[in-house]
C-alpha cells in the first residue's frame, strides 16, 4: 500500500504497558480510504492496543502515527486534528455514555471542538439520523436498551465527522435483528465517505462485511483482501480463529463442480440458499 492511499498509518510502532512485555513491536499498519477493514485476533493479541494507538488514546513508545502523510503531534492541536479524522467507539457503550440525554451525549464532541451552537445542532441531527435514533434525542441514556446505547455511542463518534470510524466488537450483545440494522447503518456511513474499521471475533461476519482483513498473530499482523486472507487456515490457526463457514461451503461447491471460483462463493446463509435454488440439478 502506498502512503498516498493510507488515511491513517502506524510506522515501525512498538508499545508496551508499564512493567509489561511488548504488546506490539515494529508494527507497520495502514487504514486505506474507502475499504472496510476487519481486525481479528485472539484475546490478548493486541487488537485493543492497536485501535487505541490509531485513535491517539495511546502513544507509540517507538515509531510514529501518520495521518494522511503527516506524523501526529501529541499536543492539543495535533490530537484535535487526529480526533476529527479518527474516532474510536469502545465495545461497552456504558464506558462511553455519560450525559443525561441522547442528544446531550452526542453533542459533547462537537461542543469540545468549539463549534457554534447552530453547527453543533446540525451535527447532532445528522448523527442521530444516520444511526436511526432521531426519535430518541430527548430519551435519558439510562432508559435506553443495550442496542440503543450502542447506536448512541456510535452517533457521538459520527457527530465528529471522522474520516475513519473504529468500532470495537460493535455487534457483540446484539440480537440478529439488531446486528442487521447496525450493519445497514454502517453501509450507509460508508456510502457517505466514512472508512470503517471493525474489530471482531466473528470470522463469518468479517468474511461477509469486510473488503480487507487484518489478522493479529504471534508472528505479526497479516493484512489482505478478506476472501483470500480468511481462507488461510494456517494464519487463522495462529490467530486463534476458525475457518469461516462461507469458505468451507465455497470449497465444497467448487469440489462438486458447482462453483468455478471459490473466492466468489456465498458469504451468507441467504446467499447460499439463493445459490442452491439456481443450481439445483434437474430432476429425471
Amino acid at each position: 500500500m502506498s502512503e498516498a492511499t493510507a488515511l491513517v498509518a502506524l510506522r515501525g510502532a512498538s508499545f508496551a504497558y508499564e512493567d509489561g512485555p511488548a504488546v506490539l513491536s515494529g508494527l507497520d499498519f495502514e487504514v486505506r480510504a474507502s475499504r472496510a477493514l476487519a481486525l481479528l485476533g485472539r484475546n490478548g493479541s493486541g487488537k485493543t492496543t492497536l485501535m487505541r494507538l490509531l485513535s491517539g488514546g495511546l502513544r507509540p513508545r517507538e515509531g510514529e502515527l501518520v495521518v494522511e502523510g503527516t506524523p501526529v503531534r501529541y499536543d492539543r492541536k495535533g490530537l484535535t486534528r487526529l480526533r476529527t479524522t479518527v474516532q474510536l467507539v469502545v465495545q461497552d457503550p456504558d464506558d462511553q455514555l455519560f450525559a443525561a440525554s441522547v442528544a446531550q451525549d452526542v453533542s459533547f464532541g462537537p461542543l469540545n471542538l468549539g463549534l457554534p451552537e447552530p453547527r453543533v445542532r446540525a451535527r447532532v441531527a445528522e448523527a442521530l439520523a444516520a444511526l436511526d435514533i432521531t426519535a430518541l434525542a430527548d430519551r435519558p441514556t439510562h432508559l435506553l436498551s443495550y442496542g440503543q446505547r450502542k447506536r448512541t455511542a456510535i452517533a457521538g463518534a459520527v457527530a465528529m465527522r471522522p474520516r475513519v470510524l473504529i468500532l470495537d466488537e460493535p455487534t457483540a450483545g446484539l440480537d440478529p435483528d439488531g446486528q442487521e440494522r447496525l450493519l445497514a447503518t454502517l453501509d450507509g456511513l460508508r456510502a457517505n465517505g466514512t472508512t470503517v474499521v471493525m474489530a471482531t471475533h466473528d470470522v463469518d461476519l468479517a468474511l461477509r462485511w469486510a473488503d480487507d482483513a487484518a489478522l493479529l498473530t504471534p508472528s505479526g499482523v497479516r493484512t489482505g483482501p478478506a476472501p483470500e486472507l480468511l481462507a488461510r487456515a494456517d494464519l487463522l490457526e495462529q490467530a486463534g480463529l476458525r475457518l469461516p463457514w462461507g469458505v468451507a461451503a465455497a470449497r465444497l461447491l467448487h469440489a462438486r463442480g458447482l462453483l468455478s471460483d471459490p473466492a466468489a462463493g456465498p458469504r451468507t446463509a441467504e446467499a447460499l440458499a439463493a445459490f442452491a435454488t439456481t443450481h439445483t440439478p434437474a430432476e429425471g
